[in-house]
């Protein structure tokens, strides 16, 4: 049998009916044959061992898949035939829940981060283009479906079983230990790789076509955070999915750091660079990531500034050093500021007749 058609017919067992392994949560766990009406208990899924850890069967699926199945897709939309594992099926909900899930993600934290955190003076900087807030939303609302696609083809692995994802904190031998180090290692481990393919992105072979629409915006907003060139965006993505292939990871943990990784992304584009003075050393935020915008060759990391540090492309951020763009722009309004009240003084003792023609 080929590798496609073992992939194809891996959950064919299961297919004679609706309904799946179901994470054990409440009313989702009371499901009935459409045809039968009969009371369906899920299963508990089977374990595979790879490398001597315990991975989940094919058949498992996905939480979010599962939820989007039971309270919509199969009530409302697909017709009781298709059965609910079948891979044709999952990768259309799955595009249409990642696509969802994104927009609401992008339009919801990036407006509040706009109206709530982003400093609108930055908007006077002379680098700032004409119409940039519709541009940066044009830009990612046409880009987003095209990296979902894709991703979505990742999403499919990981909901057929292929990736090493799991339900249970007792399935290793050291429970919750291992799920929060799987945390700092997920963390570590996309900023590393995140660092070299940003930097690579850079390359004069691939910048132009790939990576420079995102730098247009020299004095990005928050808006500016997924807009991409699609294969940018996904290139970027791409450690976030490949993790869980590699190394253990718990199914709600990678949902929600998946979130937070997003939420992130529009965070570093924010233009606040306020940062605590025990953490400056160690994070990535904005003031870093706007003075690569601005200056190019510095600061490609996500989170941290180590792999700059590693690969000597850190740059202390000009904001923390009062010449930023922030700091540009105020020290701009203040001389004008000055200058106008120097012309109204001397229009004042002008009309006093205290000025004279020399003066």
């Amino acid at each position: 049998m080929s590798l496609a058609s073992g992939w194809l017919a891996a959950p064919a067992a299961r297919s004679v009916r609706l309904g799946y392994a179901l994470p054990d949560f409440g009313c989702l766990a009371d499901r009935r044959d459409p045809q039968s009406g009969t009371a369906w208990a899920p299963e508990e899924p089977s374990r595979q061992l790879v490398s001597g850890r315990p991975i989940l069967s094919r058949a498992k699926m996905d939480l979010v898949l599962s939820i989007a199945d039971y309270y919509f897709f199969t009530p409302y939309i697909y017709p009781a035939t298709w059965p609910e594992d079948n891979i044709f099926r999952q990768a259309i909900t799955l595009l249409i829940v990642t696509n969802l899930g994104a927009f609401i993600l992008y339009f919801f934290f990036a407006t509040l981060s706009y109206y709530f955190v982003y400093d609108h003076l930055l908007m006077k900087h002379p680098q700032f283009l004409k119409n940039q807030v519709s541009r940066e939303i044009t830009h990612s609302v046409q880009s987003m479906p095209w990296m979902s696609i894709p991703t979505v083809l990742l999403f499919l692995l990981e909901v057929r079983g292929y990736s090493r994802l799991y339900d249970g904190i007792g399935e290793f031998p050291y429970g919750w230990f291992q799920l929060v180090a799987s945390v700092l290692s997920f963390l570590f481990f996309t900023d590393m790789l995140i660092y070299w393919i940003h930097r690579g992105l850079h390359h004069k072979l691939v910048y132009k076509r790939l990576h420079k629409p995102h730098h247009i915006w020299k004095i990005p907003t928050p808006f500016a955070s997924h807009a991409f060139h699609p294969l940018d965006g996904f290139l970027q993505s791409l450690p976030y999915h490949i993790y869980p292939f590699i190394f253990p990871l718990h199914k709600v943990v990678y949902l929600s750091l998946y979130i937070l990784v997003n939420i992130w992304t529009i965070s570093i584009h924010d233009g606040d660079f306020r940062v605590p003075q025990l953490l400056k050393p160690f994070i990535n935020g904005s003031a870093h990531h706007t003075d690569h915008h601005m200056l190019f060759d510095y600061n490609y990391g996500q989170y941290f500034t180590l792999w700059d540090r590693i690969g000597g492309s850190f740059r202390n951020p000009s904001s923390f050093e009062g010449n930023g763009p922030l700091n540009y722009v105020k020290k701009m309004a203040e001389e004008k500021h000055n200058s106008h009240g120097g012309n109204g003084y001397k229009n004042e003792k002008l009309f006093n007749g205290e000025c004279t023609k020399t003066e």
